[in-house]
């Protein structure tokens, strides 16, 4: 699954990056790589853009970028 898949308030594990697109790489340069935790805060009306959480801040990115962003959800029980 991919960060596209997320619902608002759902975390997940980032295991791994597609830097394929240009806007991906700058994403990696302010902070979301692989092995950390995210959850997603909130999505604009009609999905596109979203923003994500991670380490106390929050980027916005396109659902056409979170596609290179695979990802593992973690359950509330983790």
């Amino acid at each position: 699954m991919t960060l596209a898949d997320l619902l608002p308030g759902e975390s997940a594990r980032l295991d791994k990056i597609n830097p394929a697109d240009p806007g991906v790489i700058r994403l990696m340069m302010l902070g979301l790589v692989e092995d950390i935790t995210v959850r997603l805060e909130n999505v604009a009306i009609g999905g596109d853009p979203m923003e994500v959480g991670f380490f106390g801040t929050a980027v916005s990115l396109r659902k056409e970028q979170a596609r290179f962003f695979e990802v593992t959800r973690i359950s509330a029980s983790d």
